[in-house]
């Protein structure tokens, strides 16, 4: 599918768009409730990778396909380590074959898990034989990614004497893996994150507990880039809390830079305020170590506001759906833009012209279909592969159009 998008004299700003809860939130919640079934979780994401991980997890065949869901087959390898008696092979898409997987499988075997690779060493598919882990600690490096972290935690409170997790190095993404301990704790477990260690004690969960899912602040970095290129306008957004257990939520603050103020209502909704226009001689310094997720969308609305930024701690994108550092490069300087990468920096020059009437390509990654629609606001483009938002926004178009952004789908 294609979606050609069309540019608009002025956003639709009198609606109210609700968007499903956090893919992030979601997929912590899945793997905690299919250990503790009387875990309720209401406002769960509506994205295709929490709903090929609620089929995994609900499956009782041998052979589990988790597709393009990286969240889904690092919990999951976690997961079935930890359930004795399972016996599965756990693969992906051809990109997901791809991506490494070692690290984790390391921390997992120096538990005690019968792990064993398919085809290529530290890669998936994996052959997975469940069965009680009982050493209590185990050593990580936490400059990867997070997700291996939270696999561990995830699994810590069932099992006999809880874990211990010591992270070797710098940590990439705290804010994930402070979510997955305020979740645990939510929850009704005990856990503590200081000085590069973890420990999660054992637990169980006495009688019904409910959780609602926040709304998923990475897809809402879409509408703020819709508002910082707009040239007036405002938006309200829920279901967010001020107090977000997501490291997103500080684009409520980043986004300040590029002439949108968030205001949090009563109602846990959040107005988006375009304020003031970014001036062209504005150079846009930020780190994303913590939010790495939102670089897309922030390389793109600084191409369309036409300033220069550099964008510090990305390493995590290189291994990613895509490479998203040569994707943006590449998709940037198609429609004129002037971008240099390093293996964890994109610096982008500011611009007075954008190309018009150029096709997108995604590269299988929702990000960046979703990163480029904005730019609707500054000149006609089309989307490749449109489809690949519901990954984790499949209501992505629908909301564009509502907000009056004009659409053809192909």
């Amino acid at each position: 599918m294609k979606v050609s998008l069309t540019q608009t004299s002025k956003l639709n700003s009198k609606i109210s768009v609700a968007l499903g809860g956090s893919k992030s939130e979601t997929n912590r919640l899945l793997i905690l409730h299919a250990l503790y079934s009387n875990l309720e979780i209401t406002n769960s994401s509506t994205s295709d990778d929490s709903a090929t991980l609620i089929k995994a997890l609900q499956s009782s065949d041998k052979l589990i396909d988790v597709h393009h869901a990286g969240t889904a087959m690092r919990f999951l390898t976690a997961y079935f380590a930890a359930i004795k008696g399972s016996d599965v092979v756990l693969t992906g898409s051809k990109r997901m074959q791809q991506r490494p997987l070692g690290l984790l499988v390391d921390a997992l075997r120096a538990l005690g898990a019968d792990i064993s690779y398919v085809n290529n060493e530290g890669f998936p598919p994996l052959k997975i034989k469940g069965k009680e882990l009982t050493i209590t600690e185990v050593t990580i490096a936490a400059n990867v990614s997070s997700q291996y972290i939270s696999a561990l935690m995830l699994i810590a409170p069932s099992l006999p004497q809880g874990l211990v997790i010591n992270l070797d190095g710098n940590v990439t993404s705290i804010p994930y893996i402070n979510m997955t301990l305020q979740l645990l704790r939510q929850v009704g477990f005990e856990g503590d994150f200081s000085d590069n260690v973890i420990q999660i004690s054992p637990g169980v969960i006495s009688g019904k507990k409910e959780i609602r899912v926040e709304s998923d602040w990475s897809s809402v970095s879409y509408l703020y880039s819709l508002i910082a290129l707009s040239p007036s306008g405002s938006l309200s957004v829920s279901t967010f809390k001020k107090a977000s257990l997501q490291g997103d939520a500080a684009l409520a603050t980043l986004y300040k830079s590029l002439g949108v103020e968030t205001v949090f209502n009563d109602d846990d909704s959040l107005t988006l305020q375009k304020i003031s226009e970014v001036k062209k001689e504005e150079h846009i310094v930020f780190n994303l170590v913590n939010t790495p997720d939102i670089a897309q969308t922030i390389a793109v609305t600084c191409f369309g506001l036409g300033i220069s930024c550099h964008l510090t701690g990305l390493h995590t994108l290189k291994i990613k759906e895509t490479d998203r550092l040569l994707a943006l490069k590449v998709e940037l300087e198609k429609l004129g833009a002037q971008v240099s990468i390093t293996s964890e920096t994109l610096t982008l020059e500011k611009s007075s012209k954008i190309n018009e009437n150029i096709a997108i390509d995604t590269y299988q990654d929702h990000r960046m279909a979703m990163a480029f629609a904005p730019l609707a606001l500054k000149t006609s483009l089309q989307i490749n592969d449109a489809e690949v938002v519901s990954k984790s926004f499949p209501e992505y178009w629908d909301v564009l159009k509502d907000l009056g952004i004009l659409l053809k789908i192909k």
